[in-house]
């Protein structure tokens, strides 16, 4: 069996994640991270990033733990 998953390291811009560098897998159909983040605005949730229309993965909101 073969994987077919293709990542690349990006490095995100804003919010509370900002200049971390994580992988991202390029063959998601919705392109967007929820990251685990102690610092975001809800106790143990989520902090989301996307990319923008030039590529560059910035900061959306966050989202409580919760959340689905």
């Amino acid at each position: 069996m073969s994987d077919d998953t293709i990542t690349i390291k990006v490095e995100l811009h804003g919010g509370p994640l900002d200049g971390r560098t994580v992988p991202v897998s390029l063959t998601d159909e919705d392109p967007w991270i929820a990251l685990p983040n102690d610092g975001c605005a809800y106790p143990g949730g989520r902090s989301l990033y996307a990319p923008d229309t030039a590529g560059r993965w910035v900061w959306q909101d966050d989202q409580p733990a919760d959340a689905s």
